[in-house]
């Protein structure tokens, strides 16, 4: 029971990985952009129509 098993032993770490980078056009990027706008436009409208305080069950 002196030795410590080496069941335990800590991980070596290990180098993260790079991410991809992508070329992307203008128009794709404006696309995109106004695709993140629309989305959270819709999630602020649902949210106005929810009520502010459900009681807890």
């Amino acid at each position: 029971m002196a030795e410590t098993p080496d069941t335990f032993k800590k991980a070596p770490k290990r180098k993260p990985s790079k991410g991809k980078s992508v070329a992307v056009s203008p128009e794709m990027r404006q696309a995109y952009a106004d695709l993140i706008k629309e989305r959270e436009e819709k999630e602020q409208a649902y949210g106005r129509h929810l009520r502010k305080d459900e009681p807890r069950r």
